[in-house]
């Protein structure tokens, strides 16, 4: 029976996604793990891999198309013996055979591995949220044999749920069949409230004094997800300011004893915001209570302190994620910070670098910013929004000194953070940052 090819959701926010390039054709062999295709979602570029083997037997959906929704059918894959007369031209989905249409219904036999195509449905989640991976014929075939996803163990490209898994399950008599309930979708939690409409805003200006571009899948997906956090965090911020003359003179002092290689390339070179990064971790390994996420039957305490730094990109941004940053030397962070950097404005970062995180920096302090204040982005609980350092005046012993000085501004969900304890995370941070030497122990 062939097999449809669907846009896969690369993400758990990925709605759609642009079809960028085919890296097979028509009459091609492939195997499950092979890179088919090259597909563009709002935050990068990502390769998607064949999870059955067979024949290319069409492309439904040309290379350079956009806007192409999750689950819509992209290709079609012939398994061995099969030919293009198999597949319906109109839709790339498996033609019936002419013998089931004349069979008598009260005949027809219960449904089976090999079962005709039925929709694939959204894809499924565990018990814990988590989604299950799973191909689209692995779920149809689940669904049509009341088999539970939840039950079954993965045999494909990263653990994924393929035909084979379904096949096994069925010939052995395992897979527990899923629950009614299951069936039943979930009510869709309420749109935030929309923006004003085309009509009403350009009625208020010249035609010939603007022009329209469309919304992107990247502008559009942070318009969605600040207004829902704007609309559903109780925000509250916490300002400080730090003197950062003896931090900027360790840097100097690290960077200088960097080694070098045999063209004169020094193996690291910190920036601030890399001892930035560094501080935010160490303060949240010895504030935990603050390195957490809300849920709303539980407190999420992580264990590590992954970081996440906004990397402004042409349309948008992305916050590509330092992993257990309070573990890292700073020169390793450092190295990191760079090459997600690089890789971010190449939309090249694979959901994993991207997604997830405890919580986040935002540095507008290169650009010449005082201060600010950041919207946090669940499933964060603070985000620390750091300014520029810029020479002042203090009061250092009863005495007017000189001191570079950078304002920071701690957002927080004050569900989980409230103002005392982000408080005593901000004077954590503060402690790092003017006695730098203490992140190097």
């Amino acid at each position: 029976m062939p097999i449809n090819i669907t846009m896969p959701a690369l993400s758990p926010t990925m709605e759609e996604g642009n079809l960028a390039k085919w890296l097979v054709k028509e009459g091609d062999q492939v195997s499950a793990g092979d890179v088919i295709a090259e597909i563009e979602t709002d935050k990068a570029t990502m390769e998607v891999e064949a999870v059955d083997e067979g024949t290319v037997g069409k492309i439904v959906v040309p290379a350079g198309t956009a806007g192409v929704k999750v689950n819509e059918l992209i290709a079609v894959l012939l398994e061995d013996g099969e030919d293009a007369s198999a597949i319906d031209t109109s839709g790339g989905a498996a033609a019936p055979a002419p013998a089931a249409a004349e069979a008598p219904a009260a005949a027809a036999p219960a449904p089976a591995a090999s079962a005709p195509a039925a929709p694939a449905g959204p894809a499924p989640v565990a018990a814990d949220g988590a989604r299950i991976f799973a191909s689209p014929l692995a779920r149809r075939l689940a669904k049509l044999n009341s088999l539970d996803l939840n039950a079954l163990t993965g045999t494909g490209p990263h653990g994924r749920i393929v035909k084979r898994d379904i096949e096994a399950a069925i010939a052995a008599g395992t897979g527990k069949a899923a629950p009614a309930a299951a069936a039943e979708a979930p009510k869709a939690a309420a749109a935030p409230a929309a923006g004003p409409s085309a009509d009403q805003v350009l009625k208020l200006f010249d035609e010939d004094s603007y022009e329209l571009v469309p919304h992107d899948g990247m502008r559009k997906t942070i318009a969605k997800r600040l207004t829902e956090s704007k609309q559903t965090i109780p925000h509250f911020y916490v300002s400080v300011d730090v003197e950062l003359d003896a931090l900027l003179a360790l840097r100097a002092q690290l960077n200088g004893a960097a080694a070098t290689d045999k063209d004169g390339k020094p193996a690291y070179k910190l920036s601030v915001n890399d001892m930035t990064i560094k501080a935010l971790a160490l303060a949240l390994r010895d504030v935990p209570d603050a390195n957490v996420s809300w849920t709303d039957e539980n407190m999420v305490m992580h264990k590590h302190a992954d970081v996440g730094v906004a990397v402004a990109i042409p349309g948008g941004l992305i916050t590509p994620i330092i992993r257990s940053a309070e573990q890292k030397p700073l020169s390793v962070i450092s190295n990191e910070m760079k090459d997600l950097g690089k890789r971010a404005k190449e939309r090249k970062l694979k959901p994993e670098e991207y997604q997830g995180g405890t919580t986040a920096v935002s540095n507008m302090g290169m650009m010449g910013v005082k201060d600010f204040s950041a919207v946090v982005n669940p499933p964060h609980a603070t985000i620390l929004a750091v300014g520029a350092g810029e020479k002042l005046p203090v009061v250092k012993n009863d005495a007017l000194a000189i001191a570079t000085v950078m304002t920071v501004t701690l957002s927080t969900d004050h569900r989980c953070v409230d103002g005392a304890l982000g408080a005593e995370l901000l004077a954590a941070f503060k402690g790092y940052i003017e006695n730098p030497m203490s992140m190097l122990v």
